[in-house]
């Protein structure tokens, strides 16, 4: 069935899966970081990776983690990240 779709649509389901994956991990990575004390990954990369299509990883990892929930600067931001992603996904599907 994945192969009988147009190859445009292969490409945007193995980018959006791979972009999860890699944010799911990349925020599990923090974590790790934070409770070792070691050097953190900027929050400004975290949000990137949301940004380019990370935000249901980013999502996933932050109750999987409990991660990055109870920090009201970065929540806000990543909220605004998801709901224009959401609204970009709703827009494009009503073309």
């Amino acid at each position: 069935m994945f192969f009988e779709l147009p190859l445009t649509h292969q490409i945007a389901i193995i980018y959006f899966a791979s972009i999860n994956v890699l944010t799911f991990f990349w925020f599990g990575l923090d974590k790790l970081q934070a409770q070792l004390q070691t050097r953190r990954t900027p929050e400004k990369v975290l949000w990137f990776l949301s940004l380019v299509g990370g935000s249901l990883g980013a999502l996933t990892a932050m109750k999987f983690f409990r991660h990055k929930t109870k920090k009201g600067s970065f929540q806000t931001i990543f909220l605004l990240i998801f709901c224009m992603q959401v609204a970009v996904v709703f827009f494009v599907l009503s073309l």
